[in-house]
């Protein structure tokens, strides 16, 4: 009786401790729930940060025919979000069977799952959700210790709870994607699908959505483009393992599974890099451009704030132009200002993906030759690549202003180097990659060798335009933006030899000139305001009684000193800042040969007035910016300005149509085979230091500079360094591409619109 009364006492005292402790540990969790949910323990965000999670978003830049020129982002942020029906169905069976197969079925906590990881200590698969991941991608800082991810985890558990509530299991999944990074900076599956498969990602096939979703468990461990072919492996297989669970989730069939899992990877992998793609020029312009603060002249160097220097013109470009500091001029509804790198603003440009193509290949096509065209020039003269009658000093002088305009000396120089230390180390041998048309080339040299040896490559800038609505088609600012990041497009200034005179011309035919004016050929010396002599050279002066047209046909120097007589330089400057030409410009009776320095893009808007009836169309890079939701912020149009009559304007095409058929621009013909009417100008200065080509047809404006970075360094020979031998091949190559190409609507069939019974000579009795 003692005995079994003792038993069942202790029974019930054990069943007491039991339930005490059960209870005890139900009300600790409960506490603990409770505790955070009122954030007494760990982080809990408020409602209103879980409904808009802060998920920055790289700025997407469109070309005009809906293509991604690329992205403004900060590392490991190249993140472009999509919605949850622009992302194939095999990449959400992917998730749901490999990472959480009862998704559907729970409300952010799996408990099955839960007790499994916690029994078996995870070796039997995590306990984590598909939300309760979201939530530690959100709002979760690496955990230190086991300790602080011990207290992250139930926070994590109420988080998923809430995101439950707030959001649909598809938006849901689509912010799991749109968060997780797959490394490559590819951060999301919209950019992960273009890094990897160069696809959108509706577009993905099962076998690529299993790749990218394996990745989900560990990126690196699991990382198909790894250079190591061990990574490369289980990449591949941890594919295979997502196709085995899509395949027991009846997601697929066993043939299908069967098949899939004996396929080799496929990657079409295209590493993000703001170097790299179509129009970098353009996008690093963009970038600038938008991100210019509000000019200050104590932000500028002294020659900088010279008459119409670059603080004159960041001025004008401030107040006129709502491109120009965007990021600074625009606010958000809370009154911060836009991020080109965390905002998700899409920025729809005007250049046309197949003509910027287009562009870029003709510039490669033509450099490669002219390269080899400049080796030979300089072969045997050992102040290659400057010509031989440079100085030593001068020499010496350019290259160390080169070496101290490097990174290297920068980063040199401030560590505290001194110069000795740093002519030392730019004159010891190093491994290095430099660049050549047919490819890198890794090899050993001194940086000094290294910057002379860049020397060698010819530069370029080439813009093309619409003249009727300004939208820039086409934007190339150099050979090779990794290499050579000075954008000659739009920020290098070169003189503009001939190509300055249709300018002079277009003065005459507002005077009353015709193209059939008849004058005689001959030298001519202009004086300056301080009676110093000018006599052009070039022509000898045959005598003969020549007419206007033929004297821009043939870019005749005695011709244009001619026309210079009878104006002021005062007056060539005012027609050719009507004409949009906003640079430093001296008067003085030089100009007229083209001694003043103009950028390439200034060139192209200004020529816009001849096809254009006179009106000149200030160029469009940008019609429009929308926000991440697709809510426009600004658009953007060209401005007109009348800067000629309509007559003057067709006296123009006349003459300048004749420097094609039969003059300087003839090879657009005779190797070009461009049949098309077109009208444009060459352009050459002293020693062959840079060469033009400006031309144009009805409804396309493109300008074309080649030269080299130093004026000292050009060809010997005016035969190859002449514009029609180094400019005009880019133009011709471009537009025969761009008429080849049907979908781009540009036919050869196509005319100037002039009235067929206008006579360019009529008012001068002709």
């Amino acid at each position: 009786m003692t005995q079994k009364g003792f038993t069942q006492k202790s029974k019930t005292k054990i069943l007491t401790i039991i339930w005490g402790t059960v209870l005890t540990g139900i009300l600790c969790v409960t506490a603990i729930f409770f505790f955070i949910a009122k954030g007494w323990i760990g982080y809990v965000p408020p409602l209103r940060e879980l409904e808009n999670p802060k998920n920055n978003a790289a700025t997407q830049i469109f070309s005009s025919d809906g293509k991604v020129l690329g992205t403004f982002f900060i590392a490991e942020e190249n993140r472009v979000s999509c919605n949850y029906n622009e992302i194939s169905e095999h990449v959400i069976h992917a998730l749901v069977a490999t990472e959480d197969e009862r998704f559907y079925k729970h409300c952010g906590i799996d408990g099955k799952s839960t007790l499994r990881a916690f029994l078996f200590l995870g070796k039997r698969g995590g306990g984590s959700t598909i939300t309760q991941q979201l939530a530690k991608q959100h709002y979760s800082a690496p955990a230190k210790n086991i300790f602080q991810r011990a207290i992250q985890k139930p926070v994590e558990w109420v988080i998923a709870v809430q995101l439950e509530r707030i959001y649909t299991k598809e938006e849901i999944l689509a912010m799991y994607l749109n968060k997780f990074d797959f490394l490559n900076n590819a951060v999301g599956i919209h950019t992960a699908a273009r890094v990897y498969f160069n696809k959108e990602p509706k577009d993905l096939k099962i076998e690529e959505a299993a790749m990218l979703i394996g990745m989900c468990q560990n990126p690196s461990l699991y990382n198909p483009a790894s250079r190591k072919e061990a990574t490369r492996e289980r990449a591949r297989a941890r594919r295979n393992v997502v196709l085995n669970q899509m395949y027991k989730n009846d997601f697929i069939s066993k043939a299908e599974r069967d098949s899939l899992q004996q396929t080799e990877v496929a990657l079409d992998f295209h590493r993000v890099d703001h170097k790299d793609g179509v129009a970098p020029y353009f996008r690093e312009y963009l970038r600038r451009y938008l991100q210019a603060k509000e000019p200050k002249r104590s932000d500028y160097a002294k020659w900088q704030l010279s008459n119409r220097g670059q603080f004159y013109q960041d001025s004008v470009a401030w107040v006129n132009d709502p491109l120009y500091g965007f990021l600074e001029k625009y606010r958000k509804k809370d009154g911060s200002k836009y991020s080109l790198y965390y905002d998700g603003l899409r920025i729809y440009t005007t250049i046309n993906y197949d003509m910027q193509v287009a562009a870029e290949e003709a510039v490669k096509e033509h450099l490669t030759k002219l390269q080899k065209d400049f080796f030979a020039d300089k072969k045997g003269n050992p102040k290659a690549p400057f010509s031989r009658n440079v100085d030593d000093e001068r020499i010496e002088s350019i290259m160390k202003r080169a070496m101290k305009n490097t990174d290297r000396y920068r980063m040199m120089k401030k560590a505290g180097a001194s110069e000795s230390k740093i002519e030392k180390a730019f004159n010891t041998p190093v491994e290095m990659t430099v660049f050549s048309w047919a490819g890198e080339l890794d090899t050993i040299m001194t940086p000094m060798d290294s910057i002379r040896y860049l020397k060698h490559f010819a530069r370029t800038g080439v813009m093309s335009m619409d003249p009727v609505n300004g939208h820039v088609k086409a934007y190339v600012g150099g050979p090779n933006f990794t290499y050579f990041q000075y954008d000659m497009a739009t920020m290098g200034r070169r003189q503009v030899g001939s190509t300055v005179k249709p300018y002079l011309y277009t003065l005459a035919m507002n005077e009353g000139y015709c193209p059939n004016t008849h004058v005689v050929d001959q030298k001519i010396t202009l004086y300056d305001a301080l009676g110093r002599p000018f006599t052009p050279r070039g022509n000898a002066g045959t005598g003969q009684v020549i007419t206007l047209l033929r004297g821009l046909q043939t870019s005749n120097n005695n011709i244009s000193a001619y026309l210079m007589s009878l104006f002021t330089p005062e007056q060539l400057v005012a027609l050719m800042r009507s004409f949009g030409i906003q640079g430093p410009i001296d008067p003085t009776v030089s100009l007229c040969l083209g001694s003043c320095e103009v950028t390439v893009g200034e060139m192209v808007d200004a020529y816009t007035t001849f096809p254009h009836k006179g009106v000149r169309m200030s160029p469009i890079f940008v019609t429009r910016i929308e926000d991440k939701n697709g809510n426009v912020i600004e658009e953007f149009h060209s401005t007109p300005t009348e800067v000629i009559d309509e007559s003057t304007s067709y006296k123009m095409i006349t003459m300048m149509r004749a420097v094609v058929d039969g003059g300087t621009g003839s090879r657009i013909r005779s190797r070009y085979g461009i049949t098309a009417p077109a009208c444009g100008k060459t352009g050459t200065t002293n020693d062959n230091s840079d060469g033009w080509f400006i031309g144009y047809v009805p409804r396309l404006v493109t300008g074309v500079w080649v030269g080299f970075e130093d004026r000292d360094i050009h060809f010997t020979n005016m035969a190859e360094g002449q514009g029609a031998s180094m400019a005009l091949p880019i133009w011709g190559l471009y537009m025969q591409k761009i008429y080849n190409n049907k979908k781009l609507g540009y036919s050869q069939e196509e005319n100037f619109e002039i009235p067929a019974e206008y006579n360019p000579n009529r008012d001068c009795g002709e």
